[in-house]
């Protein structure tokens, strides 16, 4: 018997939250990795290179760097005390609950957005290939079926998303695989006669900084593996595996993509603008591989929107369990299943139907602008977190099963880095509205906190979880 077939059967989970460990180690890895590669390593990569030119790698590696440190900080929280309301539980217990308010409320309510775009964007890309059905109609039926998904128990949720996911992944490791074999000339087309025409950094270190800002981005939704570890049987265990497998297959697939880009087409080259997967494959021709991207990238947009429904209702669900949100939030069916929450994080994308009639995309850019630069206060709030719960367990003697390297001096350096992401931010105007904007939006939410908080305990009201 394998170990995921050992735990297979839900049972309460260590919290005791009333939420059921039906998920696998297996699952949380794919849920992770379902969610970071989305439309924006398909589609939004391009402009990245033109940003920095083949030097977007140099990009791609700082930023990876700062994902694999941050995530291993959050592992070691997890591993030590895994809870569904994960950085937020952890800012909780760190520097209060005005602190666990605001990144718990930020972090739902960017995941709520997110599911709605995608949502719409899905439903766009499929009208065009299914032009006798309004997209409004795609776009609920994918809010329906994704919801319902949402409903079922937490395995056979996350058996859903491990297949789900696996596609788009095994899609991406084909599309290394073709591009290597284009380079090597084993493809119809023949190689390109020479790479880096312009020199490897044609833009210079500040094309790097740009590049940087642009997919620094990139590997949101990594941190749902924090959020997941506590619907499954051994925590610990599960989260210590999938974080030391998550983040290499990530940086493969993400990297190793983006270089096969950057060796087939020039940096200047205008497709790289719409569609630079597509157009490595029409070069390598393989036309036919190529014209299968756009099922590709909506099987990525609902796989991504599928684990962000999970993560966010989970998000509030905890929140609830914490008295920081209406407690019917916070309530599970016989199966484990937070209904209440779940129904809520869908009912953004609900409202992105009706809007598909009028002007969704704008409202929804908006909105996204407003708190397009939350992972970064995650990863701030993570690493302070585990900075002030790493010393306190040091000081009463507490054996971590997972510990964050070299540490203080690794996570000092890791906010460091973040720290650089800020300020090159703060040069670039759009970056800058977004950052400004998320800001003033977390600071609002941080006033919201003390103020439930001081209700809550007016109130004599003690959470639960």
């Amino acid at each position: 018997m394998t170990a995921d077939s050992a735990h297979a059967s839900p049972q309460s989970t260590p919290d005791g939250s009333g939420l059921k460990a039906g998920m696998k180690p297996r699952h949380l890895v794919m849920m992770s990795l379902g969610s970071a590669i989305g439309a924006g390593l398909f589609v939004g990569s391009g402009a990245g290179i033109q940003a920095a030119g083949p030097a977007v790698l140099v990009s791609y590696v700082v930023a990876g760097l700062i994902v694999i440190f941050v995530m291993r900080a959050l592992g070691e929280l997890v591993a030590a005390d895994p809870n569904p309301g994960a950085f937020s539980h952890y800012a909780g217990k760190a520097m209060g609950p005005a602190a666990a308010f605001a990144v718990g409320a930020l972090w739902w309510v960017q995941l709520c957005l997110v599911v709605a775009a995608e949502a719409t964007a899905a439903a766009q890309i499929a009208a065009a290939y299914i032009p006798s059905i309004p997209q409004w109609v795609l776009a609920l039926i994918i809010m329906i079926v994704f919801t319902a998904i949402n409903l079922t128990t937490s395995g056979s949720f996350g058996e859903f998303e491990f297949w789900f996911s696996l596609i788009k992944v095994a899609f991406v490791a084909l599309f290394v695989i073709l591009g290597v074999a284009y380079l090597l000339g084993w493809t119809p087309a023949d190689p390109p006669a020479e790479i880096f025409t312009d020199g490897f950094m044609p833009t210079g270190i500040s094309g790097v900084a740009a590049g940087l800002l642009i997919v620094a981005f990139a590997f949101g939704g990594i941190e749902i593996v924090a959020v997941a570890a506590a619907e499954t049987s051994d925590p610990s265990r599960s989260v210590s595996k999938a974080i030391k497998t998550i983040v290499w297959r990530i940086l493969f697939l993400y990297i190793g993509s983006v270089a096969i880009i950057v060796l087939v087409l020039d940096w200047t080259d205008p497709r790289l603008a719409e569609s630079p997967f597509v157009a490595v494959l029409d070069t390598a021709g393989l036309p036919v591989i190529a014209s299968l991207l756009a099922a590709v990238i909506v099987i990525a947009l609902l796989s991504s929107m599928n684990a962000n429904i999970y993560g966010a209702s989970r998000m509030a669900f905890s929140m609830s369990r914490r008295s920081m949100l209406p407690s019917g939030l916070g309530r599970t069916n016989r199966r484990g299943v937070p209904v209440a929450a779940v129904l809520a994080t869908s009912v953004f994308g609900f409202v992105a139907v009706a809007l598909n009639y009028f002007w969704a995309a704008e409202v929804l850019g908006v909105l996204l602008q407003i708190v397009g630069s939350t992972l970064i206060v995650t990863w701030v709030v993570t690493l302070v977190s585990q900075l002030i719960l790493r010393r306190r367990a040091e000081a009463a003697g507490t054996e971590l099963p997972l510990k964050m390297w070299l540490f203080p001096w690794l996570t000092y350096l890791t906010l460091a880095g973040i720290a650089a992401i800020i300020i090159l931010g703060l040069t670039v105007e759009s970056v800058r509205s977004q950052i400004i904007g998320t800001l003033i939006f977390s600071v609002a939410l941080y006033l919201i906190g003390i103020a439930v908080a001081r209700r809550n305990k007016a109130k004599g009201i003690v959470a639960e979880v």
